[in-house]
C-alpha cells in the first residue's frame, strides 16, 4: 500500500458546496469530508421545508438521518471501502435537545453490526439548511 494522497469523489453523493473532495485516501485510511443529507444534482434536502427566503420552516430529522447515512454509504462504496469499514464518526447536530433521541435510535439501526468510535456535538449552524452532518474515517482493505 502506498502513502499517495488520492482525492476521491462519488458520482452518487451530493456535490460538495466548496473546494474539497468527498474523500481523501491516505494509505489504507479514507477520510470523508462533512456529509449532509442533500440529494445529488439538486438543492433539495430530504425532510426540509424552506420559505421563499431560504429559511427552514420545518424539518424531519429522521428523513435527514436516513439520507445522510445513504450519502456516506455512496462515498464509501465509490471509494472502494464499505459501511463495515467505518472506524470513526463525528456527528454534528444543530438541535441536540430535540433531535438526539431520534438520531441515536436510527444510528443504532445502521451501526448495530459495525460500531465505530463516535462523537456527537451540537453546533449552531451548518453551511446549508440541514440539521445533521457526518465526518467519517474508514479503512480500505
Amino acid at each position: 500500500m502506498t502513502n499517495d494522497k488520492e482525492l476521491l469523489n462519488s458520482s452518487k453523493a451530493p456535490e460538495p458546496v466548496g473546494l474539497y473532495p468527498h474523500a481523501r485516501r491516505v494509505g489504507n485510511l479514507l477520510f470523508l469530508s462533512g456529509v449532509g443529507p442533500r440529494e445529488r444534482g439538486t438543492k433539495k434536502i430530504p425532510g426540509v421545508e424552506l420559505d421563499e427566503a431560504g429559511n427552514i420552516t420545518s424539518y424531519d430529522i429522521e428523513t435527514q438521518c436516513h439520507s445522510v447515512f445513504q450519502n456516506v454509504r455512496y462515498i464509501l462504496e465509490d471509494a472502494g471501502s464499505s459501511w463495515s469499514n467505518l472506524v470513526d464518526v463525528t456527528v454534528f447536530l444543530t438541535n441536540m435537545k430535540d433531535d438526539f433521541a431520534t438520531y441515536n435510535r436510527i444510528y443504532a439501526e445502521y451501526f448495530k453490526d459495525n460500531q465505530p468510535c463516535r462523537t456527537t456535538v451540537e453546533i449552531n449552524k451548518l453551511p446549508t439548511p440541514i440539521a445533521i452532518e457526518l465526518k467519517c474515517i474508514a479503512t480500505i482493505d
